[in-house]
């Protein structure tokens, strides 16, 4: 059924400076129809038929979008202006220009064409605020400019926008359906926005735009899809935090039971009740410190929950910096918390790039992992950041989902220093204005609070004497090899011949890995394996598989890895070497080292060989500078807390004060809403050190591998499910190595920055770094 649009206007006039007093009618009247042929207008439309050959009406998508919107936005006190934003949203398709537009989009199965945001944009400027017309304006193509709102607006109030006649237009025609479009008084704000000044308060006002943004895309998406699927728009209802935390319990406890009996199991126990203990007390930021072994990933998750239930809190999403740490604490998650019965939806949501979202319940986990639509959410800390800090609709759909929620970060001391000053202005945003507690949980917990961003903010430590419980937990010695004589020889000499059976080494660069793995081939017995990011993803994991079942049975074996086995991987080593590395990373290899306490000490030793690599970054040399003025053989242990307290504001200090030493110009861009410049400069992993490379290992999987590769390839849209899919068949190269190979003929460009490898993968150490003197290492 065709909109009876025979229409004129009585020119460009410039729209009333406060339509909010006046109930649009100046505006209302510019527009007439002149068919009146249709004693009954016909209905305005907003999406096209779906497979039953129904349409959606505007007023549907408009207030069925506004209700979801409401309810999300409701968890920040927010509920009312997320309603009115998502109920404008797509008032601009009420034009006639866009009505026809559809008739012909069905037609020819094209794409409307025609500008549809600009009539939102203006209202939401009109009734709300010029920030919150930045909501509406980029629900399609992202979050722009403040000042593309401000020069928006400025030409529509004075009859200069290009688009002047289809705008008046379409808020007409909208508001003769959709009355509450054109509202009679202003827009209600949260209270706490009015007292947003000075930097702190543009920051929040930036996070407040972001959350709206995110409530009404997401309420977009789920009404749009809940058309073409002719189904009720799918929203989980909250879930009851007070019978999680019974399975939690119960489990837990099962879990435990059945563990290999350990000596420091009592001092876990202890921990974990001090902890939940401290789950009553107020919303805020706490610190989880607890020594590696100590037990930070049951007992973060116990005081999570006993927080949430206390407290309202409607979910947990725990973050960590690695995928592996990510797939491993979401197994303990899922065997902790998600339902017996096959058929109810999981608890835990896994979403990182490495997860097969496709089987029996892949349906429903790339919806949630779209907008974290889950309980329990684990997920790296690159996926929540860039998420929060992007302009995307498709990323930024989930971030509403983090205001009444518990965060955890795990592993803080990975979080880079050069977007720490973001980092923790927006943590701590979400803690003093939407609800949000957040956890920060580290065996070395970094001086956040020597930073400005936290000034004044309460740091609730949840375990009262770290000091005392370090020195209780202390399972290892240390030894230092920094001589003159100490070549990768000799350490292989001293691996690989006299420290045993089993020992784990880790040093800083892929090269120093592939090199060191190839000496212990020549001098070890037993088993040599190899860990790093130049294997696919799959094969690191069947890598720390055969290492756990290895050291489960007593096998003689020998690990060469880099840094992506430090935080959080659960393995347990009676000696471990070490090349010289900032103290976290020290404290952190010492965490896989007697992990359990079955032996009355372990051995870590650190040594420094006179040409090993070390990553080229200006943070990473304050780290080793400031490590070596505090930390040594003659200094303090890695593992001494009072070091460590003078280490962190010293490392700080010498990156400089400049704005981008810590990334305060992120911060800068955020306060002039300038959000497109925002995610041009905040990236988690400087992509452009490395280049992902998808590799076929096996004859099994290379049939679903170059499918996936040529969807990528093709011309039309495929979603990112191929992207993902390929995640556990990707390595890394640093980009010269890419591009040499590129030169070569060994690998060959997919999509982006994405290539496909042509050349050889070694069975162990992957795409091997090939000797200067053979370069055909790399061949088939």
């Amino acid at each position: 059924m065709r909109s009876a649009c025979r229409l004129h206007t009585r020119g460009s006039e410039p729209l009333p400076a406060d339509v909010s007093q006046q109930r649009y009618g100046p505006a209302v009247n510019k527009v007439t129809t002149t068919d009146s042929s249709n004693s009954e207008a016909a209905p305005l439309w907003a999406h096209s038929r779906n497979l039953p050959g129904t349409r959606h009406t505007l007023e549907d998508h408009l207030r069925g979008s506004a209700s979801l919107a409401r309810r999300f936005g409701s968890a920040f006190g927010a509920g009312e202006l997320a309603e009115y934003l998502a109920l404008i949203h797509d008032a601009g398709k009420g034009s006639c220009a866009w009505q026809h537009g559809l008739d012909q989009a069905e037609k020819k199965q094209r794409k409307v064409g025609v500008p549809h945001k600009e009539a939102g944009a203006w209202l939401a400027a009109s009734h709300a605020g010029v920030p919150f017309g930045a909501v509406v304006q980029g629900h399609h193509g992202g979050l722009p400019e403040l000042q593309a709102v401000k020069d928006l607006v400025h030409a529509v109030k004075t009859g200069a926008h290009a688009n002047q006649a289809l705008i008046e237009e379409a808020i007409a025609r909208t508001a003769a359906v959709v009355p509450e479009i054109v509202p009679t008084r202003r827009i209600t704000l949260p209270a706490w926005l009015a007292h947003a000044t000075g930097p702190e308060g543009k920051l929040n006002r930036d996070l407040l735009v972001r959350m709206l943004f995110s409530c009404v895309v997401d309420a977009d998406f789920l009404d749009t899809s809940a058309h073409f699927a002719n189904t009720p728009a799918q929203v989980r209802a909250d879930a009851d935090m007070t019978h999680l935390l019974e399975v939690f319990d119960t489990r837990r406890n099962e879990a435990l039971s059945r563990r290999r009996a350990s000596k420091i199991d009592g001092i876990r126990r202890r921990v974990y009740e001090e902890t939940v203990a401290a789950a009553t007390g107020a919303p805020g930021m706490y610190v989880l410190h607890v020594p590696t072994g100590g037990g930070k990933t049951l007992t973060s998750a116990g005081f999570a929950l006993h927080h949430a239930v206390a407290h309202g809190h409607r979910r947990v999403v725990v973050a960590v910096p690695y995928t592996s740490i990510t797939q491993q604490n979401a197994r303990t998650y899922r065997d902790m918390l998600d339902p017996d019965d096959p058929d109810l939806p999981p608890t835990v949501l896994e979403h990182h790039s490495s997860v097969d979202l496709d089987g029996a319940k892949g349906t429903w986990a790339r919806t949630a992992a779209e907008n974290w639509d889950a309980p329990f959410v684990v997920t790296t800390t690159v996926q929540l950041f860039e998420s929060l800090f992007s302009h995307r609709p498709a990323a930024m759909r989930k971030i509403h989902r983090l205001a009444g929620a518990v965060i955890v970060l795990d592993e803080v001391q990975a979080l880079p220093d050069r977007l720490l000053a973001p980092i923790l202005s927006a943590l701590r945003g979400l803690v003093d204005h939407f609800g949000t507690t957040v956890v920060l949980t580290s065996a070395t917990q970094p001086a956040f609070w020597s930073l400005s961003q936290l000034d004044g903010l309460p740091r609730r430590q949840l375990i009262a004497d770290p000091a005392e419980l370090f020195e209780e937990l202390r399972r290892v010695t240390y030894d230092w090899r920094t001589g003159p004589d100490v070549t990768w020889e000799s350490m292989a000499d001293e691996i690989g011949r006299r420290s045993g059976r089993q020992t784990l080494t880790v040093v800083n660069t892929t090269k120093d890995a592939a090199h060191l793995h190839r000496l212990l081939e020549e001098r070890a017995s037993g088993t040599v394996l190899h860990l790093s990011t130049r294997m696919t993803a799959g094969h690191r994991g069947e890598v720390i598989e055969h290492i756990r079942r290895l050291l489960e049975y007593g096998g003689d074996i020998h690990v060469v890895s880099t840094q992506l086995i430090e935080a959080g991987v659960d393995l347990d080593f009676p000696r471990v070497f070490r090349a010289w590395a900032p103290a976290e990373s020290l404290q952190q290899a010492a965490g896989r080292c007697n992990r359990e306490g079955h032996q009355a000490h372990g051995t870590v030793v650190v040594f420094k060989v006179h040409d090993a690599g070390q990553p080229r970054d200006k943070a990473y040399s304050a780290a080793l500078d400031a490590t070596a003025a505090h930390i040594g053989p003659n200094l303090a242990r890695p593992d001494n807390l009072d070091a460590l307290d003078k280490y962190y504001p010293l490392r700080y200090t010498l990156q400089g004060s400049g704005p981008a030493s810590m990334g305060a110009h992120i911060d800068t861009l955020r306060a002039q809403l300038d959000f497109p410049a925002v995610d041009d400069a905040f990236r988690m992993i400087d992509d452009t050190l490395n280049r992902p490379v998808v590799v076929i290992r096996d004859e099994a999987h290379r049939a679903a591998v170059e499918a996936d590769i040529a969807a990528l390839r093709s011309p039309y849209p495929c979603g990112t499910e191929p992207l993902r899919r390929l995640q556990p068949h990707t390595a890394q190269l640093p980009r010269h190595e890419a591009d040499a190979a590129l030169t070569a003929g060994l690998a060959e460009p997919v999509i982006g920055n994405l290539l496909l490898w042509n050349g050889a993968y070694h069975p162990h150490r992957g795409l091997d770094p090939a000797q200067p003197e053979d370069r055909t290492a790399f061949l088939l």
